[in-house]
């Protein structure tokens, strides 16, 4: 099989280069040179929404009269950058993965939503507007251009695992690394929805070759972990002895806490928390989706976060997350009264 991976260096795109190599497919990588290409790729730059950014593709450019088996594209800004690309590519390969989100249904959604759920405008050929519209412009561009039996759109939801670079496993994993008292916002048995980027990644490789086209939400069975359990996780692999300190979600939003943003990962239980952490994944399941324990998503983050010196690497578009230590102090103490 041969890849073209758009994007591909960072975080999703490396989990699906290094899948894509370990099957022994030839993988080559579309990318702006912000990072190198993943071990075992053919790295190409080009950048999709600078002038001339496609010439590789064109005339006697490093990628004119290539044909692939799959494009896989990570986009997530200017819908029009996935359109260009999309038309471009259309009769020079299969079919077109299109890495989308969850967070295109109209919110709030339901628990249990479907991928027949309403969705947010979105417009192929648009500039950036906010995240769930330039996803949604992305699906439309694929789907322009490769029709839904030839795309595939990959609605993730929460994505973990190495190479995070949102940062909310991360500032889990170095916070309980310092050991002491830590803020664990409740309930324990909270459910959790996520996807490990690796598991993501063979889904999306298997699923190009074997699945119908169209869209699939991609995220773990509901209930797959439990904050106790992701915590715990924490404490263990760190090997800190850290104390968790399980609060009462109306104490910690009392405190004008944000969940999700101060508090990563965590979503009290309501609305908020359906929207995000209970969406149905059948449609998924029966096409091969397979999610590794929480147990192994957060040692294998851990591992490669000591890896690199203990810090992880955070895009430079998304807000920085995580609790400043005065503000958990305060709270610890409310608990401790």
């Amino acid at each position: 099989m041969r890849l073209l991976l758009l994007g591909g260096t960072g975080f999703v795109g490396r989990a699906v280069a290094e899948a894509a190599v370990a099957r022994g497919w030839e993988v080559t990588v579309f990318h702006r040179g912000r990072h190198a290409a993943p071990a075992g790729t053919r790295g190409v730059l080009g950048d999709r929404v600078a002038p001339g950014g496609l010439a590789a593709f064109t005339g006697t450019g490093a990628l004119a009269g290539e044909t692939w088996d799959v494009v896989v594209d990570t986009w997530s800004a200017a819908p029009r950058a996935v359109r260009g690309t999309a038309r471009l590519l259309k009769d020079r390969t299969a079919r077109y993965a299109y890495v989308s989100t969850v967070s295109v249904y109209g919110y709030p959604t339901p628990a249990g939503l479907g991928e027949d759920g309403p969705v947010v405008d979105g417009d192929p050929d648009a500039d950036a507007v906010d995240y769930a519209a330039d996803k949604r412009g992305g699906e439309l561009a694929a789907l322009a251009e490769f029709g839904t039996g030839r795309s595939l759109l990959v609605r993730a939801g929460l994505i973990l695992g190495p190479y995070e670079n949102i940062g909310r496993l991360p500032w889990w994993l170095t916070r309980i690394a310092r050991g002491g008292a830590v803020l664990a916002p409740g309930p324990r048995d909270l459910p959790l929805q996520y996807i490990d980027a690796r598991d993501l990644a063979e889904w999306i490789l298997s699923a190009s070759r074997e699945a119908p086209g169209g869209a699939y939400n991609l995220v773990s069975e509901e209930g797959h972990a439990t904050m106790g359990e992701l915590l715990g996780a924490c404490v263990r692999v760190t090997g800190s002895g850290a104390e968790l300190r399980w609060a009462d979600p109306a104490l910690v939003l009392g405190a004008g806490v944000l969940p999700w943003t101060e508090l990563p990962v965590w979503i009290p239980p309501g609305e908020d928390h359906d929207t995000m952490h209970r969406t149905n994944v059948a449609k998924a399941l029966a096409t091969g989706l397979r999610c590794r324990p929480v147990t192994r998503t957060v040692a294998d983050t851990w591992t490669w976060l000591a890896s690199i010196g203990g810090a992880a690497p955070l895009r430079p578009d998304r807000p920085a997350v995580g609790l400043a230590p005065e503000k958990e102090a305060e709270l610890l103490a409310l608990l401790e009264a």
